[in-house]
């Protein structure tokens, strides 16, 4: 824990705090709020000035920080006793936050669309939502209005059967219930932590709340970004008046599409608004079209002697992502022939299915699909259970160039 008064709010002073368990842990709500410390040993060390606590000795009591106006503690330990002497610097301190803004340089700080692979990071999200994916293993989701960069596709086509592109990297969907609580525009990025760790920072995780995480690690799993909470990572949460958080809010009201390719035209469809996937899986309705700008980053079956079935109709299925989610779209029977402009030979379907997928000229390299128009339709399968057998088909849309 780090701590700063009206005195010395430059360089925050560590507090190193020592408890059986984390339940003992003070569990602070928000950045700002106030702790009384009792008798701690301050020492200096490297320069640098700390405080120890001791859990045989040393106390704290938690109150609210500059949105308080009683003082009573809402988090307390073992020994700590609340006396009137404190009350008044207490008040003191709520003044001062009032007009304190600290300092963050916003360049140690990038956006979700400035991040990149394999790095330690500072990230300034808001948390949507954390679950237990697995047995102890939690999956926080983050955001920050912006878009992460899309990545090269490293899975071969031919796999796709059997190991097909995840749609997500939890192993099971969120529930609709969850989806439609998280915003439409702007990538989610997901967080897991290191081995134990999760044990150590579960309760200080909550949801709506926007929190600085430093030293977070990244990397792309199957094309998705994924954060890691390290042992070297920190969390601190942060006030929305914060300038960065101001930042991000504003952006997230100014996102914008990707700018899609040529490759694609929609047929009767052109004046649609465009909608993300995720507003696309959150829709109030089971039956509804849309338009969306997509890369198409995987397809069943790959090879284009395998399009046609025994009856001589398309059927195959795609994968779409956005920035903000995957799923699988089909493309079948009349909608196959408006995609493919008819029935052309195999070397004509190849190329214009290579140029959907974003295949070079190189065997197995690295996949960037082009962004690209198309035109969706959601509808169910099963009229007892309409919204788990909604799936999406892919209508009035036509490859028509190279870029």
């Amino acid at each position: 824990m780090r701590i700063i008064d009206e005195t010395n709010h430059q360089i925050a002073m560590a507090v190193n705090i020592f408890e059986e368990n984390v339940e003992r842990l003070p569990r602070v709500a928000a950045v700002g709020d106030v702790i009384v410390l009792c008798c701690v040993e301050v020492k200096s060390f490297k320069g640098e000035v700390n405080a120890t606590f001791d859990k045989r000795f040393s106390s704290f009591g938690l109150y609210k920080g500059k949105d308080g106006d009683d003082l009573d503690p809402y988090h307390v330990s073992s020994y700590f006793h609340h006396i009137r002497e404190d009350e008044s610097l207490i008040v003191k301190l709520r003044k001062w936050l009032m007009n304190f803004q600290p300092h963050e340089d916003s360049c140690n700080f990038p956006m979700l669309r400035e991040i990149k692979e394999e790095t330690s990071v500072n990230l300034a999200c808001k948390i949507l939502h954390f679950c237990e994916a697995a047995k102890d293993e939690w999956i926080i989701f983050a955001w920050d209005g912006t878009n992460t960069p899309p990545n090269v596709i490293c899975s071969k086509l031919e796999e796709e059967i059997n190991s097909p592109l995840p749609l997500q990297l939890e192993p099971l969907p969120l529930s609709r219930e969850v989806l439609c609580t998280l915003p439409v525009v702007g990538s989610i990025l997901r967080m897991t932590f290191d081995a134990d760790l999760v044990k150590n920072h579960l309760h200080l995780l909550n949801v709506d709340k926007w929190v600085k995480f430093m030293n977070m690690r990244l990397k792309v799993v199957d094309g998705l970004w994924l954060g890691v909470f390290t042992p070297q990572s920190k969390l601190q949460y942060t006030p929305n008046e914060d300038g960065l958080i101001v930042e991000r809010q504003r952006l997230s009201e100014e996102w914008l599409f990707p700018k899609p390719s040529f490759i694609t035209e929609e047929v009767n469809q052109d004046h649609a608004i465009p909608v993300t996937l995720m507003t696309v899986l959150t829709h109030s309705e089971v039956t509804a079209k849309f338009k969306c700008v997509v890369r198409v980053v995987a397809a069943t079956p790959c090879q284009a002697e395998n399009l046609l079935s025994s009856t001589g109709e398309y059927r195959m299925r795609l994968t779409l992502e956005d920035s903000t989610a995957r799923i699988h779209a089909f493309v079948t029977a009349k909608d196959g022939e408006v995609l493919f402009d008819g029935y052309p030979d195999i070397d004509e379907l190849t190329r214009k299915l290579n140029i959907l997928l974003g295949v070079n000229e190189v065997k197995d390299a690295p996949r960037n699909p082009p962004w690209v128009c198309v035109c969706l339709k959601s509808f169910c399968v099963s009229k007892t259970d309409v919204w788990s057998s909604r799936t999406f088909k892919i209508f009035d849309t036509k490859i028509v160039g190279d870029t």
